[in-house]
């Protein structure tokens, strides 16, 4: 079992603080959420974990192993599933599937249920949940053993967030996954942790109604996304 552990994470802008020395664990198994409202910091946290943003401060361990934030690329310790496209348009999904795997390791993607439909289609004219499903195979099967998921379900067709979804929990049994997503319902319902990015701390939560107290959702709970 794999453990990253985040603690005195620190971040301002222009003198406005979004991380206040928060912290965070995930193990694998584990399919640990991240909820907050836009502008509140979770794409920033991301970012820092993965090493592309500098954080004012923050303390990574891997396996209980002290790691600079700059050396989690080279590392391959985490793997990013960025909020936007990554994938050039003009290329079939034939195509780009070899520039990620050779040999036998492109068949876990040829073979991917779905994937045999669009294998002749242009990235550019993929729905957006073929893409997401497309991009979440090729990055969730690096061989890294976090993965961090930036909205993988945002503006995802019902037959693709389901495809997501049973990926994500086959993939948890190796690896530990954070998710960020506004679409809460679609995350619980996979979440087995869940903490809200808020006045830059992160609060565990474990419900709907939790998030509801805490101002994230309306109290009424008339919502449907």
């Amino acid at each position: 079992m794999n453990t990253l552990t985040i603690t005195q994470l620190t971040k301002s802008f222009k003198g406005k603080v979004v991380l206040d020395n928060a912290g965070l664990r995930c193990t694998t198994s584990d399919i640990l959420s991240i909820f907050g409202s836009n502008g509140s910091g979770k794409s920033t946290l991301l970012k820092i974990l993965f090493g592309t943003e500098k954080a004012d401060s923050v303390r990574i361990q891997f396996n209980d192993v002290y790691v600079a934030a700059k050396h989690i690329i080279p590392k391959q310790i985490i793997g990013y599933l960025p909020q936007d496209p990554f994938i050039p348009k003009a290329l079939k999904v034939r195509d780009v599937i070899p520039l990620y795997f050779k040999g036998d390791l492109q068949d876990k993607i040829f073979y991917a249920d779905g994937i045999h439909k669009m294998t002749n289609t242009q990235v550019g004219k993929l729905s957006m949940g073929e893409l997401r499903y497309l991009e979440l195979l090729l990055v969730g099967n690096l061989n890294h053993s976090f993965l961090m998921l930036d909205e993988p379900f945002s503006m995802v067709e019902p037959l693709f967030k389901e495809k997501i979804k049973e990926f994500l929990i086959t993939l948890s049994a190796n690896k530990g996954i954070i998710v960020t997503d506004h679409y809460y319902r679609d995350v619980l319902s996979i979440s087995n942790k869940n903490l809200l990015l808020k006045n830059a701390q992160l609060i565990p939560v474990n419900t709907e109604s939790e998030l509801a107290a805490l101002g994230y959702l309306p109290t009424s709970q008339n919502i449907s996304i």
